[in-house]
């Protein structure tokens, strides 16, 4: 039937009305809060591109994830900025890296038993030159050598296993990764760690305040040589394709907002965990919004998540995702 006596605009009537037939929900639950750990005591250093998001020692981490457990977090996703770095991302896989002593000590605390703490595998914050691998040079000219890379790869995630993480997490895009993780968590004794890969990890722009935050810029270069290209769809899904193949238990998808068809085509072809991890870029443009009154913070946040879950995002990983808990 068509109007008059079809009238959507009867169910956006009340409040009520529209809770009850609302289609899409979002839950604390369902919200992952990133967290950037640093050396040191008693340290709240605030990322001066994102605003209400700090560098943190791990005593002060503590009491972060604390805050994240009583809104009702599903948790947290760790990321560290050693005090050395080198051409072998020592810091990555050493076991008294800042992560893994960030993993003991959220561990340790059972008030925090309620989040699941996930563990970033890269090597670009503990590489000297800021790369996700190994690079060989042969004079002027460089490479991020791929199979090099895996050893050291596989290795972090042992170690991030054996420190407590529940989940471990590549970001690199290095070809072979989730296999040469998941071969080597079976044979260290770590079966039952899953993996989150960052099958889809675009070369995107909106990744700058976060390499401010993880002093994680390239020193040379960019990484546009193993970081997908913005304008391939059916290669993100072959992407996907690969890494499951190879072991991967969920998947994430990075940036968020920029990249809502590809999440949508990921939800409906694959029925593995999917998340998206709504990116610094995208945080940090929202609240310059803010900052100059064009929009109502509140009100953006939840639609620019809503729209990530809308597009098939099972969980979503979020610089906002304590100010949206409070609110929900």
């Amino acid at each position: 039937m068509n109007f008059p006596a079809t009238r959507l605009r009867r169910l956006r009537r009340t409040e009520a009305i529209r809770s009850l037939v609302r289609e899409t929900h979002l839950t604390p639950g369902a919200l992952i809060y990133p967290m950037f750990l640093c050396p040191g005591e008693g340290v709240r250093k605030e990322i001066g591109s994102m605003p209400g998001v700090f560098n943190l020692s791990i005593d002060e981490a503590v009491k972060e994830a604390a805050e994240c457990a009583s809104l009702g977090l599903g948790g947290v996703l760790l990321f560290g900025l050693p005090e050395e770095k080198d051409e072998r991302a020592t810091g990555a896989w050493a076991s008294d890296g800042i992560v893994q002593q960030g993993l003991r000590a959220l561990k340790a605390d059972s008030a925090l038993d309620s989040l699941v703490t996930i563990a970033d595998v890269c090597l670009c914050e503990y590489t000297s030159h800021g790369h996700c691998g190994v690079v060989t040079r042969d004079g002027d000219t460089y490479e991020v050598d791929n199979d090099s890379s895996l050893p050291l790869l596989a290795k972090t995630a042992v170690s991030l296993a054996a420190a407590g993480a529940d989940i471990v997490a590549p970001s690199d895009m290095m070809d072979g990764r989730v296999e040469a993780m998941r071969v080597a968590l079976d044979a260290e004794g770590y079966p039952n760690t899953p993996i989150m890969s960052y099958a889809a990890k675009f070369a995107s722009a909106f990744y700058g305040p976060f390499r401010e935050a993880a002093d994680s810029a390239p020193q040379f270069g960019d990484r546009r040589s193993y970081q997908m290209d913005g304008a391939n769809i059916r290669e993100a899904m072959r992407e996907i394709d690969q890494d499951i193949a190879e072991g991967a238990d969920m998947v994430l998808m990075k940036p968020a907002m920029p990249y809502l068809d590809v999440i949508r085509a990921a939800r409906e072809r694959y029925e593995v965990p999917l998340g998206a991890y709504q990116v610094s870029g995208e945080y940090s443009m929202l609240h310059a919004a803010f900052r100059h009154g064009w929009l109502e913070p509140e009100r953006a946040m939840l639609e620019s998540l809503l729209g990530i879950r809308r597009a098939g995002a099972d969980f979503i990983v979020t610089y906002f995702a304590k100010d949206a808990a409070r609110v929900l």
